[in-house]
């Protein structure tokens, strides 16, 4: 007679770091919103224009010239060039286009890539908070450590260098910036900016700067990359991209700029995950550069135009909000209606039929405060508010 064996535990299929990392609190309300009519949407932090025609019509070309095969793992050199022309222009900073430059499948990929190349398991990696949601799980895939800063709209959210020199201990690899931020809409002053240069060089750290939203500034903001600050581009990852500016989203194309021997180690990850960004995405991005500057100032003057009513439409219905510098976000403060983040979001977009996504699906401190993006049309925000503000009166 055989005794039946208990069956053996099952070990778990996905890895624990895959695991401990929550799915994108910006995506779920998405699922929902595909299936409600009528619902005006000022969650989705992509551009409501369309891709200027001239870049469109490169993309076309290059197509039907058989431009159908991979490129160099950096890119085209073309590309590379006229990227090097751009950054050199805008900001005063030379990078070398054969050595210096790799062009990514969107700025994303080159998040992921960099951590990858230069984070070990168990090295901390400093990160304020409210940030972009794919910063945390790209340092935590990788297994590194964030340890998060937070910032309050009191201070505009701004990175408080004292705060970040604290938080800084011998396993600090590198410092993590995303300014102009996303979801708050905060820049970084001159004096802050040099203030962490000074951070990062005392203590001998790298630091990675996420600047896909550069040329998305209003006021007399001006903005300023981290690599062209004294001393600092031996020592900068810097990341960007033409999603946004260019209203490319779809085309995936993106950059890395670091030092040579930064650079030979992401473009090592970059080879053997992704081999080369998008020909066709490529041949376009050099129009965007070398055409498209009138299209890039016609479309931030009209963010500009929707911030404005945005921010004093919030704050005149009582959802206090600071004044956002860059990127196309507001971030207003729910806290006076009494609800979470999440329950201020759910129950707006169902009772309300507004999209706006939970504060805190980008960081503890998002807690108490709600993302809307003005990348939408300016009648579709003046009649959100008028949803917005009938909802707030029913609370």
């Amino acid at each position: 007679m055989s005794i039946e064996q208990p069956p053996a535990p099952t070990r778990p299929r996905l890895s624990r770091r895959v695991r401990e990392v929550p799915p994108s609190g910006i995506r779920r309300f998405f699922d929902v919103l595909a299936t409600m009519p009528d619902v005006i949407s000022l969650g989705i932090g992509e551009p409501d224009f369309t891709t200027p025609p001239q870049i469109v019509e490169e993309g076309v070309r290059s197509l039907r010239s058989g431009r159908t095969h991979y490129t160099s793992n950096h890119g085209t050199l073309e590309l590379r060039r006229a990227l090097s022309k751009m950054l050199e222009r805008l900001y005063g900073v030379s990078y070398d286009p054969e050595r210096e430059i790799c062009i990514t499948v969107g700025a994303s990929e080159a998040v992921g890539a960099a951590m990858t190349a230069l984070i070990d398991p168990g090295d901390e990696v400093v990160l304020h908070e409210p940030s972009y949601v794919a910063y945390i799980p790209a340092i935590t895939f990788n297994g590194g450590v964030p340890v998060l800063i937070s910032t309050v709209a009191a201070d505009s959210f701004a990175l408080d260098p004292a705060e970040l020199e604290a938080a800084i201990t011998p396993r600090t690899r590198a410092i993590f910036l995303g300014y102009p931020c996303n979801p708050t809409g905060a820049v970084l002053p001159p004096v802050t900016l040099r203030a962490i240069a000074e951070i990062a060089e005392r203590h001998d750290l790298v630091v990675v700067s996420d600047e896909i939203y550069d040329r998305l500034v209003y006021g007399d903001h001006r903005h300023e990359a981290f690599s062209a600050l004294p001393g600092m581009k031996e020592r900068t990852v810097l990341m960007g991209g033409f999603s946004k500016a260019y209203a490319m989203t779809g085309w995936r194309i993106g950059y890395v700029c670091a030092p040579p021997d930064l650079l030979e180690g992401i473009v090592k990850v970059h080879q053997y995950q992704i081999m080369s960004a998008p020909t066709t995405a490529q041949d376009a991005a050099v129009v965007a550069i070398q055409g498209a500057e009138q299209d890039v100032l016609r479309m931030v003057a009209e963010y500009d135009r929707r911030r404005r009513m945005l921010v004093a439409g919030l704050n005149r219905i009582g959802l206090p909000t600071f004044e956002p510098r860059g990127a196309f976000y507001a971030f207003p403060s729910i806290i006076a209606t009494g609800l979470t983040s999440e329950q201020f979001s759910e129950r707006l977009l169902y009772e309300g039929k507004v999209a706006m996504v939970p504060g805190s699906a980008f960081g503890p401190s998002g807690e108490g405060h709600v993302r809307a993006s003005y990348a939408t049309a300016f009648e579709d925000i003046e009649e959100a508010l008028v949803r917005i503000e009938r909802f707030v009166a029913t609370l």
